[in-house]
């Protein structure tokens, strides 16, 4: 019989730590379909970076990685965030528990929410049985690029064009703030966050559409392109475009503006040969779901934000 892990928490992760990660998460992914941590707390991990949070890891006595955990104790409002992620192999022996456990003592009020990404049907019973409630939940969504496209009818007075690199920085982050007012973990994007971003393989100013009423930003769509030449286990991955972020100026809103940058971003994931596009959505946001499904865009999946906001321990 295997002994039982170690755990540790450590403020930075090394070289050889992030790898071993990195190959957990591949791992996850094989197995489950899905990337088991979101695309903030993985630019986090792989690149160090200025914020603080701190990483939980479980070991076996061999020295093998059986599972990782993030968590930012940073928001005093909304309490401490935290993603994890168990090895397949090593699942049913209480490490996910555990690590729950362990990031409630990390936490300094006892609350806690806890992303559980796919809504895989261990998270749920585990969940509640700890405490936590749903508080939040995305849909993913997906169309075919193959299918019938409206033209992207752009309004009167509007130019579009690509996100100039050290142009267009403050403009965007202004209008990012202005137009998720309702969703801080998107609206409070620093320029630290943007340039992250920027660094990515993926990125793309050709695929980030800006939206210019004379000198004034109106709106924007940002692409994605990823899983382009990934491997895992042998098995290709095929590229897939993403609806990343739109937005447009408060001042637009019922122009028509959001349905036609929509439009033109799809148009050019199309132009570059991929066969599928996503997006993420609010499942409470009824008129950004409706405007999708009005372009063909379907539910694929579901994210879950549990909550746990009594500060009773386990």
């Amino acid at each position: 019989m295997s002994s039982d892990p170690t755990y540790s928490t450590v403020w930075q992760l090394d070289d050889a730590m992030v790898e071993a990660v990195a190959q957990l998460v591949e791992r996850v992914t094989e197995f489950d379909g899905l990337r088991p941590l979101s695309e903030h707390v993985w630019l986090h991990l792989r690149e160090g970076g200025e914020e603080p949070g701190q990483h939980l890891l479980a070991h076996s006595s061999s020295g093998e990685l059986l599972a990782y955990a993030h968590i930012d104790t940073t928001d005093e409002v909304e309490g401490a965030s935290a993603e994890l992620t168990v090895d397949p192999q090593h699942r049913r022996r209480g490490i996910g528990r555990r690590l729950i456990e362990l990031l409630l003592d990390l936490s300094p009020d006892g609350r806690l929410r806890l992303w559980s990404h796919g809504e895989q049907t261990g998270s749920l019973p585990l969940a509640e049985h700890m405490g936590f409630h749903r508080s939040r939940v995305l849909w993913q969504m997906r169309r075919s690029l193959y299918a019938p496209l409206p033209r992207a009818i752009i309004p009167d007075g509007i130019h579009v064009q690509p996100f100039r690199v050290g142009i267009d920085e403050a403009a965007w982050l202004t209008l990012n703030a202005q137009a998720f007012t309702h969703l801080p973990d998107q609206g409070r994007w620093g320029l630290d966050d943007l340039q992250r971003r920027i660094r990515e393989p993926w990125f793309s100013s050709e695929g980030f559409l800006m939206a210019w009423r004379g000198d004034r930003l109106a709106g924007f769509h940002w692409t994605k392109v990823h899983g382009a030449g990934h491997h895992t286990a042998g098995h290709h991955h095929a590229p897939m475009g993403e609806v990343y972020v739109v937005a447009v100026d408060p001042a637009e809103r019922g122009s028509g503006l959001g349905r036609a940058l929509t439009l033109a971003g799809l148009h050019h994931l199309r132009s570059l040969d991929l066969d599928q596009v996503m997006l993420y959505v609010d499942a409470s946001n009824t008129p950004a779901i409706a405007l999708y499904e009005g372009l063909g865009f379907a539910r694929w999946d579901t994210d879950v934000l549990y909550r746990r906001s009594s500060p009773e321990r386990a």
